[in-house]
């Protein structure tokens, strides 16, 4: 009865019922329980009911196997991802990714979403979200189209109108630059700088009695800042090049005709201190012809003027020979239309933020301007002149300060005005994807040239066991593997490589580039090694000592501040922090610190030599103590000094004595000629005729072999 009443309840369940068959069941459904079913309509039901089972298992089935093909949701990933870059691809929020680390060695609280993530945390987190990661790839249907901007096409020459030369004053440190342009803008800037050397670009606009106006660059002499003469060299149209009369021809003079050919760009050469009694401007005319810089006197274009920059002798000639080259060039600009410049500095300052110091070449910089530089943009605010005083707008060939930027722009940059802020983000927008992208490509083609490299090793060592059995060559790979597995050095194993971690910070970016250049040229890492941690422009922060803390570093600082509070800070936490305002005394600085992270070098002065006579033992207290019976032979025995037993070419024992003694009285030293008893902190047994020598040890501190240049 049970059974017929299931079948009644799964034939209702058919979605279309055959009606003659559920009349069918339904009348001899009825009648059973009258009479007894025959046999053959039970065998029939129940191979129904199988049958509606089988069909509803199948479905089940088919259903299951459906959702196991889902495919998983492939992340494109790529080198060096961001915490918010990886969520972003991943389409999740940043407290996902923060959720997939957990139980890793990732310290969750340091993540921030500029942070960057390892390549194996990366696809860590893919995999634990339960998707799939490849690697992204450049393709020509992601290309975007070109938001750059650049320079207007020349000017009509009917439109251009003079402008005021700019003039690049460039020498070898100490020559007489920043006095030769202090007494034509009649100033002391010279007394103010740190060390009495120009260790930054300076922008000045000087006009003559006559009228005239030129705008001057003054460009460090010192070694290290070669990239700001060469700065300057790009950025100008004459170069007044300074020699000392009284030293000559130097290497950072030599460096500026350099730069100068480079640029294609005149040059008049003013011989200084010509006032001094050991002046002698034909020697430093004659030396200049070494170099091709041939002057008027014999027979070249280039013109060589006598002056005493300290005195102010003959600065009149140098400006009108200035201002004659000047004319013969016909130096005209285009002063309308949208601006275009370069940058020659740039620097943070407290209360303008980031500024920079750009000379206008073409157009006419005004408030409300928006500019931009590299991947930043600026909307200008205000200007200043040399003097700190607001300026409206500056015309082709001025220097002004820009204050307005959103992030500071580096030195040497090319300035485009655009026509709003829509369109300066744009052009910013494009050149960070480009660069990104540039870069993508070079990871990917140093990734693609590596799997060629592995797989050109793969084949050779495949070719080379071809002529094998499978087993042969099964058995070779498992040696070959076994070998490459022994020689390869452990990952635990603690590395004792020296180092010194480096935090830079400096006033102006010129500042810090130059640092960096000389760190460059760093080639003592055998010694030990040293790496820049972090760099910027600014003074030093609380931020700037955590890292170095984290790093175990050292903060140097060049022209920047530290309040007393944060110097307690530094002292507290162990953290050296080093502020200087003459950057080779911050080199010569940083080589002592590198000097005091080498081990001392330990040498060894023989003071004195014995040879042992006979060997016997004293008892003192309740012990015997063997004793070696001894003469000096040369210097002497210091029992302060360290001890070696040689017997014939091998060295037994090194150490310090227990006791020495002349007859029976305790000495500190026994000189040549004489007897004497010695006894060991070992139980070392003597021989006579074996030598004892008295040696002492001197350490000696390394010097870093870090040659500057300087």
């Amino acid at each position: 009865m049970n059974l017929m009443t299931s079948l009644i309840r799964r034939a209702r369940l058919l979605s279309q019922p055959d009606s003659s068959l559920v009349g069918f069941l339904s009348s001899h459904l009825l009648s059973s329980a009258r009479c007894p079913a025959p046999p053959l309509l039970c065998q029939q039901a129940r191979g129904l009911a199988a049958k509606q089972v089988k069909g509803h298992k199948k479905v089940q089935k088919k259903s299951q196997n459906v959702k196991a093909k889902v495919d998983k949701q492939e992340v494109e990933i790529c080198q060096r991802m961001t915490v918010s870059a990886l969520a972003q691809a991943m389409n999740k929020d940043f407290d996902h990714v923060l959720e997939a680390l957990l139980n890793t060695s990732v310290d969750l609280d340091s993540l921030e979403p500029h942070t960057v993530l390892e390549e194996r945390w990366i696809k860590e987190v893919v995999t634990r979200s339960g998707m799939k990661f490849k690697w992204a790839k450049l393709t020509e249907t992601k290309e975007r189209e070109n938001k750059d901007v650049d320079r207007r096409p020349p000017a009509d020459p009917a439109s251009l109108v003079p402008r005021p030369p700019v003039v690049t004053i460039m020498g070898h440190v100490d020559h007489g630059k920043t006095t030769l342009l202090d007494s034509l803008r009649k100033s002391q800037i010279a007394s103010m700088e740190a060390g009495g050397i120009t260790q930054h670009i300076g922008a000045f606009l000087v006009q003559l009695p006559t009228g005239e106006k030129i705008t001057f660059l003054d460009t460090p002499g010192h070694a290290a800042f070669s990239s700001m003469r060469a700065r300057g060299a790009h950025s100008t149209d004459i170069i007044i090049l300074v020699v000392a009369a009284d030293d000559g021809v130097m290497n950072q003079t030599v460096e500026s005709i350099q730069h100068a050919r480079k640029a294609q760009v005149p040059i008049i050469v003013a011989v200084n201190k010509c006032d001094k009694p050991q002046a002698d401007p034909e020697l430093v005319k004659q030396e200049l012809l070494a170099h091709d810089v041939v002057c008027e006197q014999y027979g070249g274009d280039v013109q060589a003027i006598h002056v005493s920059a300290l005195k102010g002798d003959n600065l009149m000639a140098l400006a009108e020979a200035t201002v004659t080259l000047a004319e013969v060039l016909e130096l005209k600009a285009d002063a309308s239309g949208r601006v275009e410049g370069t940058i020659i500095e740039s620097r943070t300052d407290k209360g303008k933020g980031p500024v920079t110091t750009a000379i206008v070449q073409r157009g006419t910089l005004k408030k409300g301007c928006v500019l931009v530089a590299g991947k930043t943009w600026a909307k200008v605010r205000f200007m200043f002149d040399e003097n700190n005083r607001l300026v409206d707008q500056a015309g082709p060939s001025t220097a002004v300060e820009v204050v307005g930027w959103k992030e500071l722009p580096s030195a040497g940059e090319e300035i485009l005005e655009v026509e709003s802020e829509q369109r300066a983000r744009e052009v910013v927008d494009w050149r960070s994807y480009k660069e990104e992208q540039d870069k993508l490509k070079e990871e990917q083609q140093a990734i693609e040239a590596k799997q060629r490299q592995h797989q050109e090793t793969y084949q050779r060592e495949r070719e080379g066991l071809a002529h094998l059995s499978w087993r042969q060559r099964k058995s070779a790979l498992y040696r070959a593997n076994k070998q490459r597995a022994a020689m390869r050095p452990s990952e635990k194993t603690d590395t004792q490589d020296l180092s010194l971690p480096l935090i830079i910070k400096g006033d102006v970016d010129g500042s810090v580039e130059a640092i960096l250049n000389i760190l460059e040229s760093y080639d003592a890492h055998e010694q030990c090694q040293m790496e820049v941690v972090h760099f910027g422009i600014g003074d030093i922060s609380e931020n700037d000592i955590s890292m170095a803390e984290t790093f175990s570093g050292s903060i140097y600082g060049f022209n920047v501040a530290a309040n007393k509070s944060l110097q307690q800070l530094a002292s507290k936490k162990g953290v050296p922090l080093k502020l200087h305002r003459v950057i080779y005394k911050l080199i010569d600085d940083l080589k002592d610190e590198l000097s005091s992270k080498l081990p001392p070098v330990v040498s060894q002065n023989v003071v004195g030599e014995a040879s042992v006579l006979a060997m016997f033992e004293v008892t003192v207290g309740k012990k015997k103590v063997l004793v070696a019976g001894c003469r000096v032979q040369k210097g002497q025995l210091d029992r302060r000094m360290k001890f070696r037993l040689v017997r014939g070419r091998d060295t037994l024992w090194e150490g310090s004595l227990t006791a020495l003694k002349h007859h029976k009285d305790e000495v500190q030293t026994v000189k040549a000629g004489m007897e004497c008893g010695l006894s060991v902190d070992s139980s070392m047994e003597f021989t006579p005729g074996d030598a004892i020598v008295c040696y002492e040890e001197n350490h000696t501190q390394q010097v870093i072999s870090w040659d500057t240049g300087f």
